[in-house]
């Protein structure tokens, strides 16, 4: 399976931005799909987790209230809604695949997936 990312550009403290994750290979329904950011000078962290069926999402608490992630299937996407982005925002954003389970400590986990995109960047000025 194959993922590209796209949406990331610059943007004004307090917009919006849509990250599109783009599956091929595979139907993007077999996987648990998240969204995963690395900014500058800052480790890597969980952003957003969807289930199979997209009946079910995980946040990190930074961004609850803010952004949404969906998925739909008939186009084998998954989204990225950000709103009232701001400054510590700014990072790569990357998203994954798993077919691993719908657990916390597996979503939330980087080094649990095998599937990676190449990360697209949103940068948030203030």
């Amino acid at each position: 399976v194959q993922l590209q990312a796209s949406g990331g550009g610059l943007v004004t403290a307090g917009e919006s931005l849509t990250l599109s994750c783009a599956v091929s290979g595979q139907p993007s329904s077999m996987y648990i799909m998240t969204w995963f950011r690395l900014a500058p000078g800052k480790q890597g962290e969980f952003v957003a987790g969807i289930n199979w069926s997209g009946s079910d999402t995980m946040y990190a608490e930074f961004v609850k209230g803010r952004f949404a992630i969906f998925r739909d299937s008939s186009k084998n996407t998954v989204y990225l809604q950000m709103n009232s982005l701001t400054p510590e925002d700014t990072a790569v954003y990357a998203c994954a695949a798993s077919l691993g389970s719908w657990d916390q400590r597996h979503v939330e986990t980087p080094g649990e997936y095998r599937y990676w995109g190449q990360g697209t960047l949103v940068t948030v000025s203030s």
